[in-house]
């Protein structure tokens, strides 16, 4: 491992975050000396961003430990454009009142993880629409697109991908590598930005930004990539057979959220635990060296760890108090999902599907046939099953191993 000066690099590299960097003596000798004001931007295309997106949010977090400033840019402009890269289709169009209502949302799990406010190393949440919706096309083809040349933009990956593909990649997309490049030569103009981090697939945007500003400001800016975040089992971070794994509390419960941490590849255990949490790294190693069954004790200190930074201490607590009443007494925890069942019963496939352990009643069919769906820790092996319960009346479902809800009777 490379040797740095400053505090930050150091930190990033211990942990395992940065895969690339434009300049690492440049950069290590500037976080050494003064506080760097450093940005990453996220567009609002949800309400609500999902566990890939957590790498990215704690490297601001570490950012703000090792002594400089986050700055947090809101995609309020570029959302309305759309990001090619790791895209195969282009996504659908959000109003401006719903761009709004997005961020709004998205602030709150990022008011969990840093400090905002007035000072050197706070951070501060900003929205790129200020800047991009001002933009005059004709100002901006003179002034910004002489540095841009079609031949390069069409060797960076995420055109490559959806032209080998022969899909559709529209202009406005097209244009979205212009306009991230414009965020960090504005960043850096109105808040000293010097700079910008992403995943690894926002390496060649972040180079164009540096280019962009170098060539029209003569500021020399700075850019770091972590690596392409996949679990040991090379799924892509962050996406489960049931969906999304959503941050806020309102889009995913609690539990589900602690669930999906506690539920972890082995492998990935002290990896994570280095990346989501801020344990200390002897901790971390000594979990991590943890074999057999004890890895489970791992797992559960990483589900505490990530669901009280992301949700709170009470949340965490909570969900472990769930798991432990369905696992190990065989109970009913409070914190399961809930489905009320009407007066006139529901079928089996029915309830599987409305408490979201299926995406549809022909899945829910088939992981009955394949003998996983029990009620009551009692098999259920009958799909056209109606369940019918007395007001109030509760009966526990479940689905393999690792989920589990609870039927009310309504």
């Amino acid at each position: 491992m490379t040797e740095y000066k400053s505090a930050l690099l150091r930190l990033l590299a211990e942990r395992g975050y940065i895969h690339q960097l434009t300049d690492p003596t440049g950069l290590d000798e500037l976080a050494a000396t003064q506080v760097i004001p450093g940005y990453i931007g996220f567009d609002a295309t949800a309400p609500s961003l999902h566990v890939g997106s957590l790498v990215q949010i704690m490297m601001l977090r570490r950012l703000q430990q090792a002594g400089h400033k986050p700055i947090v840019v809101m995609g309020g402009g570029t959302t309305k454009v759309g990001d090619p890269s790791g895209k195969d289709e282009s996504r659908r169009m959000l109003d401006q009142q719903g761009i709004q209502a997005n961020i709004a949302s998205i602030r709150t799990v990022f008011e969990r993880l840093l400090t905002f406010g007035d000072g050197p190393t706070d951070a501060v949440m900003v929205d790129n629409d200020e800047w991009l919706s001002q933009l005059g096309y004709i100002d901006l083809l003179r002034t910004v697109g002489p540095h841009f040349t079609i031949n390069r933009m069409l060797t960076f990956d995420s055109v490559k991908l959806r032209l080998d593909r022969e899909q559709p990649l529209t202009f406005l997309e097209f244009n979205y590598m212009i306009l991230q490049a414009y965020d960090f030569r504005e960043l850096a103009l109105r808040h000293g930005c010097r700079l910008q981090m992403g995943g690894s697939d926002q390496w060649g945007n972040i180079i164009n930004g540096i280019e962009l500003t170098r060539r029209m400001e003569g500021r020399e800016l700075f850019g770091l990539t972590t690596p392409l975040l996949t679990t040991a089992d090379g799924a892509k971070m962050g996406k489960t057979a049931a969906g999304a794994v959503w941050l806020n509390e309102d889009a995913l419960p609690a539990y589900d959220f602690w669930q999906y941490w506690r539920n972890v590849d082995d492998r990935d255990v002290g990896r994570f635990l280095k990346l989501f949490t801020d344990l200390p790294l002897d901790e971390i190693a000594r979990l991590e060296a943890l074999q057999g069954s004890e890895i489970n004790a791992a797992k559960v200190v990483l589900a505490n760890a990530v669901t009280a930074l992301c949700r709170g201490e009470d949340a965490a607590r909570a969900a472990e108090a769930t798991a432990t009443a369905t696992f190990a007494g065989g109970g009913l925890g409070e914190d399961l999902p809930v489905l009320e069942v009407p007066a006139d019963g529901m079928v089996l496939v029915a309830a599987l599907t409305g408490i979201g352990f299926t995406a549809s009643n022909g899945e829910a069919k088939r992981k009955v046939a394949e003998g996983a769906v029990r009620i009551d820790d009692a098999p259920a092996t009958d799909p056209a099953l109606v369940l019918a319960l007395a007001p109030g009346e509760e009966r526990k479902l479940s689905l393999g191993k690792k989920r589990h809800g609870i039927l009310r009777g309504a």
